[in-house]
């Protein structure tokens, strides 16, 4: 870029859940982009949350994967390549097509999917290629399949506009999808939509929500069961829509059976609940994980898609089930078949027309006639032996998979692994034989599809590394090494593109949902500008809602309605393991990291992993603010700082899924997750594990900041980028007898002049490392849990401020504390100033006059809780 010169804007999406919000990109001259959202994108009309807002902090070369490596030493491509195309083929002839393994992911493009689909199922000759999917909306796709005869999303996000009510079902929307969750509060605010919360924890979500049911885990079928009943009881069945399905007595009977005890919630709640969704015609029932995530998450679903067919509450403007996914294009990989157990374009595997039309078309010479192996049975294959090469692409089961301890032995076990990924630095990628340097997100060139149906391109503004190559040409050019080059060759993404609107037509021809065949003679000029549009996309017909005509997809046309029971979870508790688990994700991070832990506006809101515990709980075991804790289940162990709160019910307990061997080894929380799975959709149980706390006491604690990234060697660490270097937590059982030595051999500064503070009575220390003045880092040991200002200690490094080794700012240096509003970074003592002294008495207000909430939101519920806290103390007062 000439220096002076400004690059234009570059439409694209957003990497992370499956809103699919359109982001505006821009080179800047020092290779790094400006972010900002897209007015005119359907999904957020402008929006962006704390995550999308910051993702200009999250490239760079720094962390990046350069060059192919083969058994930990730098390759050429042509090696690498032909390595991995000679394994496959020759563990395919020794071992036949099911020894072999692909696990994808949603952060594929629909390109990049559909090419390693094609790879797998139609010339490697295996239907076993899984994706990180299938821990997030399989029991969504099987439902939908079982009520609707295809996975389809029946509304758009249209209809939170337009609905009167809208429940949220084991979804914390105002955290895991921002956007949307503005998108609702608009409507609320126009119209007076009313919310309503099914989760057994208080979220973000239940800030301003009508109603919260606190139901006890896994005990939704019981819940719409009920409802189901009342519907039939109240007369609100619409028996026109009703000849449109079938099962419905099947279905009510279940319903009238079902006890709601199970559910924990008082009657007058569960009955108010049942009345408000019947007596509101325009209903949306969003919902995510926490109907998904359990052994009977299929029946969840539905047990909630009963009540919308029931009433005929689906498919018209403001009604109907929506569920909304976690990754970029989770819907995407469901379209052309990523999981085991379909073929593309919503055809179905197991079907010999579909699988022969689908062959003829790839002129693929075998296809698998059954379905493979999903994830969790996968991996136990591998572990087992059975699969001797697995490729792994843009995901981290060693620490996202349950019982991840289990998965890690077995991917290091395996006979030959390959990872394709940005980086070398993950849990999984240092397991790999060989590890192919992918493309970015920000050098990507393809499309996506978001949780509404809604086709986005996702388009480069910055130029690939050199070293880097596409997902879809890395797959291609093991296709044709294998001797399949005329089904591979493929020069650019829009050519696969054309090749798989062009089969999609396949979807019409046999009754099916999915069908964009009208795309299927873009030119590349068209591809390059193509806007965002909804599916389906044919001569006949553009984006839309479903079956508000009662027109279905299965053979005989007709919905289905199931009769569901409510199941308990497969673990049970009991004397040794007393507590119900529920893991889940925070505002700022997603999944592992490996992108949100680059950015330190995202690692300053909750920088270490945490349990939270109810406070009766926590006092009978004699756990006190910001102790440590030691939480082991059946399949592993865990050490994580506790946070006393009364938003989880007694005998349960949360922890965020996001740590991994990279920032907190102690903390790989799906190691305490059982391989449990939902019968119908292999989809495992992440809310329900069984385990027990106690109290970790460490012989000592320490908190430490540097300029440079740390090393620590202890039981308890979690490390966290800051604008000016690191922070790290950190504790050890283990006595250490030399701090000075231990803070030079941890913050990698060994020639650097030590002021030293130390008080063995009282087993303190405080070193602070510099040069010429100039902080390198510093570190705080204590006996008990550290008491400094970790936030102004994190801004020191490369700076010469004097007393360091005090721990705290000086009493006329502003200290803006924790940060709570990511976006604009804003401290929770910045907005307790405004409060107390410059009369902020309201959310609205704080966001007027400090910015804070007034750009994705997600944080008001914090800063409503915070000024609550604080207008009831000066009550007391």
């Amino acid at each position: 870029m000439t220096e002076g010169t400004q690059q234009p804007w570059t439409r694209s999406t957003c990497p992370y859940c499956g809103v699919g919000c359109g982001v505006l990109l821009r080179a800047t001259q020092d290779s790094g982009i400006e972010v900002k959202g897209d007015p005119d994108h359907p999904a957020n009309q402008g929006r962006l949350c704390s995550k999308g807002s910051a993702l200009a902090e999250t490239v760079g070369l720094g962390h990046r994967l350069l060059a192919p490596r083969v058994n930990g030493a730098e390759a050429t491509w042509d090696d690498a390549l032909q390595l991995v195309a000679d394994r496959f083929r020759q563990t395919i002839a020794e071992h036949g097509p099911d020894s072999v393994a692909f696990y994808v992911s949603g952060q594929l493009l629909t390109e990049d999917y559909y090419v390693a689909n094609k790879l797998m199922k139609g010339f490697m000759g295996s239907a076993n290629i899984d994706t990180n999917s299938r821990l997030c909306m399989a029991s969504s796709v099987a439902g939908h399949k079982r009520a609707f005869g295809t996975d389809t999303v029946p509304g758009t996000y249209e209809d939170i506009d337009e609905a009167d009510l809208v429940v949220l079902v084991g979804s914390n929307l105002a955290w895991c999808h921002p956007v949307l969750y503005q998108r609702l509060l608009a409507a609320r605010a126009a119209r007076g939509t009313k919310i309503v919360v099914v989760d057994p924890r208080r979220t973000a979500s239940c800030d301003g929500a009508d109603m919260h049911l606190p139901l006890q885990p896994g005990s939704d079928v019981a819940l719409f069961n009920r409802l189901l009943a009342r519907i039939a009881d109240r007369g609100a069945v619409d028996g026109d829509y009703l000849r449109n399905t079938s099962g419905f007595t099947d279905a009510l009977e279940a319903a009238v059976e079902a006890d709601t005890s199970v559910t924990g919630l008082p009657e007058a709640e569960i009955d108010a609940f049942c009345d408000l969704w019947i007596d509101t015609p325009k209903v949306v029932t969003i919902y995510s994980q926490g109907v998904n995530q359990s052994t009977s998450g299929s029946d969840k679903v539905n047990a909630i898609l009963n009540c919308h067919l029931a009433t005929g509450r689906i498919g018209t403007p403001g009604c109907g089930p929506l569920s909304v996914t976690g990754q970029p294009n989770a819907m995407g990989g469901r379209e052309v078949g990523g999981l085991a157990n379909m073929l593309t374009c919503h055809l179905d595997l197991e079907n010999a027309e579909h699988r022969a039309a689908v062959r003829a078309a790839w002129d693929a010479p075998d296809m698998p006639v059954a379905a493979g192996l999903k994830a969790v049975d996968m991996f136990r294959a591998v572990g087992e032996g059975r699969i001797k090469a697995l490729w792994i692409i843009h995901t981290n089961p060693a620490v996202s998979m349950p019982d991840a301890d289990a998965v890690r032995d077995a991917i290091k076990g395996c006979d030959f692994t390959v990872v394709s990924d940005i980086t070398a630095r993950t849990d999984t990628a240092r397991l790999a034989d060989v590890i192919l340097p992918a493309s970015a997100w920000g050098e990507k060139d393809g499309t996506v599809t978001n949780s509404d149906r809604t086709i986005s391109r996702q388009r480069a503004v910055l130029p690939a590394p050199d070293g880097t190559r596409a997902d879809w040409d890395i797959l291609a050019e093991v296709g044709r090494r294998m001797g399949w080059a005329d089904a591979f060759d493929f020069q650019k993404p829009v050519e696969i593109f054309r090749e798989y609107a062009a089969l999609s037509a396949l979807g019409s021809r046999f009754g099916r949902d999915f069908d964009i065949s009208a795309l299927s003679d873009l030119s590349d000029t068209d591809y390059a500008k193509m806007p965002p549009q909804r599916w389906p996309v044919t001569a006949e017909r553009k984006g839309g809602r479903f079956f508000a005509d009662g027109a279905f997809f299965h053979a005989d046309g007709r919905g289905r309605l199931l009769p569901v029971r409510w199941r308990a979870p497969a673990a049970k508790t009991a004397p040794r393991y007393p507590f119900r688990l529920n893991t889940g994700r925070l505002r700022d991070q997603w999944h592992t990291m490996t992108r949100t832990a680059l950015s330190p506006r995202l690692s300053a809101h909750l920088s270490e992993p945490f349990l939270d515990i109810h406070p009766e709980d926590a006092a009978a075991l004699e756990i006190g603010a910001s102790d440590l804790v030691q939480v082991k289940s059946p399949t592993g162990a865990s050490i994580l700082r506790a946070r006393i709160t009364d938003a989880v019910g007694r005998g349960q307990v949360f922890a965020p899924m996001h740590w991994t061997g990279e920032t907190a080894p102690s903390a790989r929380i799906d190691a305490l997750v059982p391989g449990e799975v939902d019968p119908v959709s292999g989809q495992p149980e992440s809310k329900a594990a069984v385990v027990a706390v106690t109290r970790f006491d460490a012989a000592w604690y320490g908190f430490a900041v540097s300029a440079t990234e740390m090393q620590p060697d202890c039981d308890y660490w979690a490390l966290a980028r800051t604008a000016q270097g690191y922070r790290a937590e950190l504790a050890g059982s283990a006595p250490t007898s030399d701090w000075e030595a231990e803070a030079r051999r941890l913050l990698r500064a060994r020639d650097a002049t030590a002021a030293v503070l130390t008080d063995e009575a009282r087993g303190t220390a405080r070193i602070v490392l510099h040069d010429d003045g100039v902080i390198k880092g510093a570190l705080f040991v204590a006996a008990r849990p550290v008491a400094v200002m970790r936030d102004y200690l994190a801004s020191l490094p490369g700076s010469d401020t004097p007393d360091a080794l005090i721990g705290r700012p000086p009493a006329d240096m502003p200290n803006p504390g924790p940060i709570l509003c990511s976006c604009f970074g804003v401290g929770v003592n910045t907005i307790i100033d405004a409060v107390e002294t410059r009369g902020a008495m309201s959310v609205d207000a704080i966001g007027e006059m400090l910015g804070a909430g007034t750009n994705c939101g997600s944080c008001r519920p914090e800063i409503a809780e915070l000024l609550q806290g604080l207008i009831a103390r000066e009550a007391a007062e």
